[in-house]
C-alpha cells in the first residue's frame, strides 16, 4: 500500500525538486540543501542547521527519520549528530537537517547538494504500565556485550 506525503515548498525555495528516491529499491529518499543565498561552509568541529526547503504532512501513524547519506558521513565526514532525527506526523514546519562536521577540513555545502536521506516508516504508540515484575528470558538484564563478541 502507497501512502502519500504531502511537501509544501518554503518561500525561500524557488527550484528544489520534491525529495526522491535515487533507485527503485532505495529504501530513503533524498533531501536536499536549500541554499539559495550561496555556498555555506561546515568547519572542522562545528554544527550547521541546513533547511531543505521543504515543510511536510506524514500521513497519521507514521514518522520521518533523517539519516545521514553514507557518502556525506564517510567521505566528507558530516554526520547527523541525533540520527536518526524524527519527523512526528503532526509537525507542519520546514524540515532542518543538523550536520556535524567530525573531520579535520571544512566542507562546502552548495543550494541542492543531496546533504541527507529521510526514511518514512510506520509507528505504534503504546500504553505505558508500571509494574513489579517482568517476564523472564534466557538473556534476562545482560546488557551491551552480554550475547558475545562475534
Amino acid at each position: 500500500m502507497t501512502k502519500t506525503v504531502k511537501f509544501k515548498r518554503t518561500e525561500t525555495n524557488p527550484d528544489l525538486p520534491l525529495p526522491s528516491y535515487a533507485t527503485a529499491g532505495a529504501a530513503a529518499m533524498d533531501l536536499r540543501a536549500c541554499l539559495p543565498e550561496g555556498d555555506v561552509s561546515v568547519e572542522p568541529g562545528s554544527l550547521v542547521m541546513v533547511p531543505i526547503g521543504f515543510c511536510v504532512e506524514l500521513p497519521q501513524g507514521t514518522e520521518m527519520q533523517i539519516r545521514a547519506r553514507s557518502g556525506m558521513a564517510l567521505k566528507r565526514r558530516l554526520m547527523i549528530p541525533n540520527a536518526p532525527g524524527t519527523i512526528d506526523s503532526d509537525y507542519r514546519g520546514e524540515v532542518i537537517v543538523g550536520l556535524f562536521n567530525y573531520g579535520a577540513e571544512a566542507v562546502t555545502l552548495a543550494h541542492g547538494d543531496r546533504i541527507a536521506q529521510a526514511v518514512v516508516a510506520d509507528v505504534l504508540q503504546v500504553a505505558c504500565t508500571e509494574v513489579t515484575e517482568l517476564s523472564d528470558t534466557a538473556r534476562g538484564s545482560g546488557g551491551f556485550g552480554s550475547t558475545g563478541v562475534s
